[in-house]
């Protein structure tokens, strides 16, 4: 019996999963069955079997991967000196993980959007899950909030401000774009990477709140 690769075991399981995010993406995780994913790869019960053992490995793998793509990206601006500043960070990021999806289309639109949202509703009722969310946002965050330091070291961001706030921050407008794209349609990063722009812009113009 011929041995399997590791290649051929990484593209079976690269097709397991971006046939599941497909369904979850179009149905929602509670809608899909696993006879729709094995309908989705055109694959046998033994072959999907093989690698996940139900939808809630699919969906955790699935989550991992995304998850992993944001820490790595943002490991890899904490080491710079210093990080691009978060107008080009942020969408630099992001536009690289929605590339990775690209492929994935669900009704002419990009599938990782509406798959995004399909598990933050997940995570509301499923605490395997939840725990999976909240070590990957953990990660993340931390590597966040090192870029946000060495913004501040590096003179081009006010010290006043905890790190973890201004990292929060950066995350809520990453993850509040996806959700504009899944609800109201695509969208280039180049939108998000603008609007970051003008508002690092902006100046006090000393009139003060109700002047």
């Amino acid at each position: 019996m011929p041995r399997v690769t590791q290649e051929h075991f990484d593209a079976r399981r690269r097709q397991i999963l971006d046939g599941a995010a497909l369904c979850f993406a179009r149905n929602g995780f509670h809608a899909t069955s696993m006879q729709d994913v094995l309908k989705e790869t055109d694959l046998s019960a033994g072959a999907v079997y093989r690698y996940f053992r139900g939808k809630e490995e699919l969906i955790a793998a699935i989550v991992g991967e995304v998850l992993g793509q944001v820490h790595e990206g943002f490991e890899e601006a904490a080491r710079s000196t210093p990080p691009p500043p978060p107008d080009v960070l942020v969408p630099s990021v992001l536009g690289r993980v929605l590339a990775t999806k690209e492929s994935l289309m669900v009704d002419g639109r990009p599938a990782l959007p509406r798959l995004v949202i399909q598990v933050w509703a997940e995570t509301l009722r499923n605490e395997e899950l939840a725990a999976t969310m909240r070590e990957g946002y953990t990660a993340v965050l931390g590597a966040w909030t090192r870029v946000v330091e060495a913004y501040q070291e590096a003179g081009m961001m006010p010290r006043d401000t905890p790190p973890t706030h201004v990292a929060r921050t950066m995350m809520a407008g990453a993850m509040g774009f996806l959700a504009q794209q899944a609800l109201f349609g695509p969208a280039p990063v180049e939108v998000l990477q603008d609007g970051l722009r003008a508002l690092m812009s902006v100046r006090d113009g000393g009139t003060g709140v109700g002047a």
